[in-house]
């Protein structure tokens, strides 16, 4: 009998309190977009940066960027500024971390030296411009809580909607919520929330790729704060992949290196 009443409650209840939960769908989601980005090994990219004040004055900067993929543990990343000459040979070393803090040093060319950025100032400004310190990370699964909103249609795209909450001590934001390409499991569009929970900037990534016939990557990503009325365009070419890049060309003596 009692056999029989749980037979009878099970076919009962709604098909709802059987589904996954928001938040188990957004993690998988968030899982699949990680594995179809695993395997690229390094890659190399050059850069324009665009910074726009309120008026709308214009200054740029150009860049090469390179990243060694690290399997366990977050990657790695190298920017080195070519122009304007004021910070020419500036460059930014990061290692990723999925559960502990990032660590991450900025090599000032002017005073010769390399200087570490602690953790609590990682929401600041990256040389002037509106992508903060933990924006130019890599995104590691473990570093988000997640929680799908819904499935919506952005500019004829199909996407996933997720909210993505920091897991880590000081971050700038309370939470992300990221529009993920169906097609590229990549994000075309994300909006930031301050600490105050008010929306402080949106990014939006266009101009997509694909490269080895597996790896999306934008030409263009335009990031705006919407407080400020300030806006940073990067412009991104001549992607590489599997270049033989090792970890010898991320260590810090790579910093003063540079040129």
């Amino acid at each position: 009998m009692r056999h029989l009443m749980m037979i009878l409650l099970v076919t009962l209840l709604p098909l709802e309190a059987w589904a996954e939960s928001a938040e188990e769908k957004g993690l998988a989601i968030i899982e699949e977009a990680d594995r179809r980005d695993l395997g690229w090994v390094d890659a190399t990219a050059e850069m324009k940066m665009i910074l726009r004040n309120k008026q709308g004055e214009e200054s740029e900067r150009s860049l090469r960027i390179s990243n060694l993929e690290v399997v366990d543990d977050g990657d790695k990343s190298l920017s080195v500024f070519d122009s304007p000459k004021d910070i020419k040979g500036t460059a930014l070393l990061s290692y990723t971390h999925a559960l502990e803090p990032d660590d991450q040093w900025l090599y000032l060319p002017a005073l010769k030296r390399v200087k570490r950025i602690a953790s609590a100032n990682k929401s600041g400004p990256f040389v002037g411009s509106e992508f903060a310190y933990e924006d130019l990370t890599s995104q590691e699964v473990e570093k988000y809580t997640y929680k799908w909103l819904r499935d919506e249609t952005l500019d004829g795209r199909e996407t996933f909607v997720i909210e993505a909450y920091p897991a880590y001590e000081n971050s700038g934001y309370t939470r992300q919520v990221v529009w993920l390409d169906k097609e590229m499991y990549q994000p075309v569009r994300i909006d930031y929330y301050d600490r105050k929970d008010a929306l402080l900037k949106t990014l939006e990534s266009t101009d997509w790729s694909r490269y080895l016939e597996k790896y999306w990557r934008p030409g263009r990503m335009n990031m705006v704060n919407h407080q400020t009325g300030k806006s940073t365009e990067l412009l991104w070419s001549d992607y590489q992949f599997k270049t033989g890049l090792s970890d010898r060309d991320f260590d810090r003596a790579t910093l003063k290196r540079t040129r």
